[in-house]
């Protein structure tokens, strides 16, 4: 067998007691949750910005980001939810680059799974702690999710992974939000399977028992964008885009329709400073049809301190060593007109 097995890794239960969080954490858990599931609910028109660098790469960069967001997201609080991304696990098209904090909670040094877990817990208790955030993650490895179930508020599940089997089954039993976002190809029809599939009730293996979930209701769709045929990036944010969702959910049945806008990935064609062009864009949209304004419920948007993106062992200061993000400057100029529009 050509895999090598290092050591047994904590479950998540002693994870957690080794890092927990204190009783005024989880009530402020407890509060965002319920803000939160109210938009995707239909119960509040708050607009929710899911923000933050393509991958967390260091504790120290990434809450100094986090602080920042909560300034400009107190001057916005009447109209906007901020949900910092905090993503520690990165899927890699062809296996190689960093694959995130789980895996290298240092980029220059080797993989080490167990500081990695430690490092993940710790960054995203430390943004609740410090600064009242919730955050959202990817859910690159389903067996993985529990190691921070009890720090999330929203849960992504990438392009590449919508179609996956277990990927579908374990949102199904999660209670916060999920988003599942368009496959690489576009096609739209997977992405309505994968949320009726985890909007609903299954039986299945999950970390070496047998589970029953009740299904997640607050499944949702991500628009992307694509990749066609040539290898041509296509977006799918437009006005025209949105109406076809709105029209496939009112066929599906699906609970609670709603969509996410991701502003870079194939939307932008991986050209950051397209993302404050596309969240205007889709905003001036919502005011202009009812239908589209109750489906789409926030943003995603790719953002960090400084602009653009940096090669592993450059070190300059948060900046992303992924995909190019939008700078800080930039970010909160954004934020606030975002604000001004809704």
């Amino acid at each position: 067998m050509n895999m090598h097995f290092y050591r047994k890794l904590p479950i998540p239960q002693v994870i957690k007691e080794e890092y927990p969080l204190s009783a005024e954490m989880e009530q402020i858990k407890n509060e965002r949750d319920r803000e939160i599931k109210a938009v995707f609910e239909g119960r509040s028109e708050k607009f929710l910005l899911i923000i933050g660098p393509c991958s967390a790469d260091s504790h120290e960069a990434v809450l100094d980001y986090i602080s920042r967001l909560r300034r400009v997201g107190d001057e916005v609080k009447d109209k906007i939810i901020i949900i910092p991304r905090i993503y520690t696990n990165k899927p890699r098209t062809t296996g190689a680059g960093y694959k995130g904090m789980l895996h290298q909670p240092n980029p220059d040094e080797k993989p080490d799974m167990l500081k990695g877990i430690v490092a993940i817990r710790e960054l995203h208790l430390d943004a609740l702690k410090y600064y009242g955030f919730t955050c959202a993650d990817e859910m690159l490895y389903p067996e993985n999710h529990r190691y921070l179930s009890d720090l999330l508020s929203y849960v992504a599940v990438g392009a590449r992974s919508t179609e996956d089997q277990q990927h579908r089954l374990t949102a199904s039993g999660i209670d916060i939000p999920v988003g599942m976002k368009n496959p690489t190809s576009g096609d739209l029809s997977i992405m309505i399977n994968s949320i009726k599939a985890a909007q609903s009730s299954h039986t299945f293996i999950y970390r070496g028992w047998e589970v029953k979930s009740d299904g997640n209701p607050l499944t949702h769709a991500i628009l992307r964008g694509y990749t066609d045929f040539a290898g041509k990036n296509i977006s799918n944010y437009h006005y025209e885009n949105l109406v076809n969702v709105v029209e496939m959910y009112s066929k599906s049945g699906l609970l609670n329709p709603a969509a996410i806008i991701d502003t870079n990935h194939a939307n932008s064609s991986k050209k950051y400073l397209e993302q404050i062009r596309i969240a205007k864009e889709v905003v001036e949209n919502r005011k202009q049809n009812t239908d589209i304004k109750s489906l789409v419920k926030g943003l995603m948007i790719e953002s960090y301190i400084e602009d653009g993106a940096q090669c592993i062992g450059e070190h300059i200061y948060g900046k992303s060593i992924t995909d190019p993000c939008l700078g800080w400057d930039k970010t909160e100029k954004l934020i606030l007109e975002l604000a001004d529009m809704l």
